[in-house]
């Protein structure tokens, strides 16, 4: 059968992904099944998406009573389990409001255009472009793979949007030059992922809000993949004395159902009057329910703090696993988005991990990225550096 799939798999699906020749069927947990019954621990989670785990039973007891009640109706009326949703994101967050899509990458568009619908509102239609950071990810669409500042991204899709500027991330000089009467916003990610899990130096967030307030910008924070828990807060701002205007949330929103979400303060949202913006699917009350029930476990469970305190001792191990081999250059990230970087290539590390039980992935062809279920045990976090001490090899 795994055969039989791969190949039909290989003649019907679009080839924009490069598979490992696996074909996985089942998941519990921090643990994923393959067709063949070879046993993977995770530490991929459909690329910090499954913050619970695959498969929760609550998760999937509130799909399935969701889609016995109601799947979809048109935004153009009112659902209980979106609201709820929303009322929770904005408790929990500095949001007055909640704008759905299915995506990052449409989160992310949602974002671009209110910032530049505030302007417009405001009479400074000038004022339309937006600074994002060099090895920043926004999402692939056209407006978020202008807004992404990898080329290897844009390549083949030329020409991009206008409107798009980049600098290095944490060099608030380049930002400070780069900004001028036609700026609008500053675009950005807590920490970076895709680009090779990067941290903030100490105080650059805080500065770019400073600049932000001074010159008169939004910040848009990007958290599509270092929010919800992910780095040991609910969001990665939280920990860094910053709070956005506009904020980005997809991935571990419903734990792997298809969503996306912008948040804004109530300033800035009143620029996304009725049909300025919109999404078909866009909140429908069966991913609703998969998001809410997901930050009720969160917060029954205090998975944030769970991911906070494991986060610290993978780290820990991590760090302990550096002074072993001369190969890991750096060890990066917080709570449980983490990765090390090798004096090398690591992506052929990647099948050799594999084969033996464990799934990562690599980012900017060099770093490990660990991005696992945020209910991840020590002893699985264990076997993994046992295993990475066996193929680490110098």
């Amino acid at each position: 059968m795994t055969d039989t799939i791969m190949h039909t798999a290989d003649r019907v699906i679009a080839a924009t992904y490069k598979r490992f020749p696996v074909v996985m069927e089942r998941g519990q947990g921090c643990t994923l099944w393959d067709t063949q019954g070879r046993r993977y621990t995770d530490f991929v989670a459909g690329i910090a998406v499954c913050n619970l785990g695959h498969a929760h039973p609550r998760i999937a007891d509130a799909v399935a009573r969701q889609a016995g009640r109601l799947v979809h109706v048109s935004n153009l009326y009112y659902t209980i389990p979106q609201t709820e949703l929303a009322r929770m994101l904005v408790e929990h967050s500095f949001a007055d409001r909640v704008f759905f899509g299915n995506s990052g990458a449409e989160a992310n568009e949602a974002a671009i255009k209110l910032a530049r619908k505030y302007f417009k509102d405001a009479g400074q239609a000038e004022r339309f472009r937006i600074v994002c950071m060099e090895k920043s990810f926004h999402g692939r669409t056209m407006a978020t793979l202008s807004a992404t500042g990898q080329d290897k991204i844009k390549q083949g899709f030329d020409p991009v949007l206008e409107g798009f500027s980049f600098v290095p991330f944490n060099d608030i000089a380049a930002l400070k030059s780069a900004i001028d009467d036609h700026t609008c916003a500053v675009m950005l990610e807590p920490i970076q992922g895709e680009g090779g899990i990067r941290c903030p130096d100490p105080g650059f967030l805080q500065q770019v809000r400073q600049l932000c307030d001074q010159r008169g910008l939004l910040m848009i924070l990007d958290e599509i993949q270092t929010g919800m828990g992910r780095t040991g807060t609910h969001f990665a701002h939280e920990q860094y004395g910053v709070t956005p205007d506009i904020m980005t949330l997809a991935k571990a929103l419903a734990n792997g159902l298809p969503i996306g979400a912008m948040l804004a303060t109530e300033r800035v949202a009143a620029a996304f009057g009725i049909g300025t913006h919109a999404s078909t699917f866009g909140g429908t009350p069966l991913v609703t329910a998969a998001a809410l029930e997901t930050l009720k476990i969160m917060d029954e469970e205090r998975i944030v703090d769970r991911a906070r305190d494991t986060g610290t001792y993978f780290k820990d191990a991590l760090k302990q696993l550096k002074l072993r081999h001369r190969c890991i250059a750096e060890v990066r990230g917080r709570g449980l988005l983490l990765g090390i970087q090798l004096n090398g290539p690591a992506d052929e590390l990647i099948p050799v991990l594999m084969e033996k039980g464990f799934l990562v992935n690599c980012v900017q062809g060099d770093t490990l990225r660990f991005v696992p279920p945020l209910i991840i045990q020590k002893n699985e976090i264990d076997a993994l550096i046992q295993c990475l001490d066996e193929v680490l090899t110098f």
